[in-house]
């Protein structure tokens, strides 16, 4: 165990030090096992692990995913969801902020990624929310809360990649995560609700749409909604496996875009090579995470701490509650990815051997994740708005994210005591 705990510790050096994730987690596994065995058993280690990641079939749904989000991010989907979202609730007090959240979290679903969300989103709501009186608070808070939703609502690239390395099945982790993200959603509805009844001035109403107004603004919003049906429920149908689906969910949004007017030659690359870019650097990181797995299994980590729990008697709920803790401390200082690859092969073997249920322990560390983008004082998220948005001052978005980030407490601890939550919808479906 001292072995596994030097080669995290060194992990989070070179992490900290600006090394690129793929490196620090290959180098250290690479290093800790050629110490521990052999150099060439671990040079055969290396190259064995990055054959088996490019070729698993299943890891295809990763560029299907991406390549889809590009697409329907090129059509300019986050306008339309936020002209549709705010046409329904932008006459209620704090309705431009309700409309944001929903937005975000319909976007974030869509593009995978809560920091580009966050950026998006920030140049879509705010100066609609300025242009209506609304606090820097509310607004900044609602915009970087809401762009964390897209890493639990499916399809989400967080959830492929933890079923991958946990060998867990997709589509229940996609059917677990349905129910959280709406608990999630409704939450920051709630915390939006609770901020404008404290001081109205905060949020006030905007201007109220007719019904045909909002019908309108409806109808551009009909086809990503068609989307999500088709691919989602084909998968939990029996028509597709994910990676189908995603292979679907990629047409699909390519002649939505071509459709919308938003798509010529050159757009068409630049969306090929972001999506392989982003790819890249996911299998990249994915090929690093296993090589640190690799090392930290034949340490024996896990068998060594769950021999200590045994042995003090502690609790396997105050274990969860300590990975939780964990997982809000590296929100800090880590994005979703980095977490997810450094952390859950060292967790994952021992909440099996506790007897957790890994599907129900997976959306527990997605919603850990996304509470920790969240969490002061170097709340990944929070910064990225902070880029975006220059002139409004770090302290004023903390601020702002106080009351989502109470929400998110709440949830983890609902989703945490009661696992029925995260697994009744699997169960169900599959």
């Amino acid at each position: 165990m001292t072995e596994a705990l030097i080669g995290v510790l060194a992990a989070f050096i070179l992490i900290f030090a600006r090394v690129p994730l793929t490196v620090a987690l290959g180098l250290v596994g690479f290093v800790g096992f050629g110490l521990l065995i052999s150099w060439k058993p671990a040079f055969a280690m290396v190259a064995l692990t990055a054959k088996s990641s490019l070729l698993n079939y299943y890891l295809s749904v990763i560029p299907l995913f991406v390549l889809m989000g590009n697409f329907l991010t090129r059509a300019g989907i986050s306008r339309e969801l936020y002209a549709a979202a705010y046409a329904v609730m932008g006459h209620l007090r704090g309705g431009i902020s309700l409309a944001t959240v929903v937005a975000c979290g319909g976007f974030s679903a869509v593009c995978g990624s809560s920091l580009a969300t966050a950026a998006t989103m920030a140049k879509v709501a705010m100066p609609s929310m300025r242009e209506f009186g609304y606090d820097d608070r509310l607004a900044t808070g609602s915009i970087a809360a809401g762009g964390t939703l897209g890493i639990l609502i499916p399809p989400s690239v967080i959830l492929i990649l933890y079923g991958v390395i946990t060998e867990t099945n997709i589509g229940m982790l996609f059917a677990a995560g349905m129910i959280p993200g709406l608990i999630g959603l409704i939450g920051y509805m709630f915390a939006v609700r609770y901020v404008t009844w404290r001081n109205p001035d905060m949020g006030p109403a905007g201007p109220k749409m007719s019904w045909s107004e909002r019908i309108s603004a409806l109808r551009g919003v009909w086809a990503v909604l068609a989307l999500f049906v088709i691919v989602i429920g084909g998968i939990y149908g029996g028509f597709f496996t994910p990676t189908e689906a995603a292979g679907v969910g990629a047409g699909i949004s390519f002649v939505f875009a071509l459709l919308r007017r938003s798509m010529n030659f050159r757009a068409f690359v630049e969306v090929l090579v972001d999506s392989a870019r982003t790819s890249g650097i996911m299998f990249g990181v994915l090929i690093g995470a296993t090589i640190f797995s690799e090392f930290i299994n034949y340490t024996g980590m896990h068998t060594s701490f769950l021999e200590w729990v045994t042995g003090q008697e502690v609790k396997p709920w105050m274990v969860i509650a300590a990975i939780v803790g964990i997982y809000l401390v590296l929100g800090c200082v880590l994005e979703s990815l980095s977490m997810i690859l450094l952390t859950v092969p060292i967790f994952f073997p021992i909440i099996v051997e506790l007897g957790f249920d890994p599907v129900w322990f997976g959306i527990v560390v997605v919603v850990s994740v996304e509470i920790g983008l969240l969490t002061p004082p170097i709340g990944i998220n929070v910064f990225v708005l902070r880029s975006v948005l220059p002139d409004v001052a770090t302290t004023t978005i903390f601020r702002g994210v106080a009351p989502f980030w109470i929400a998110d407490i709440l949830r983890i601890a609902l989703i945490a005591s009661i696992p029925a939550i995260s697994l009744f919808l699997p169960r169900l479906l599959l």
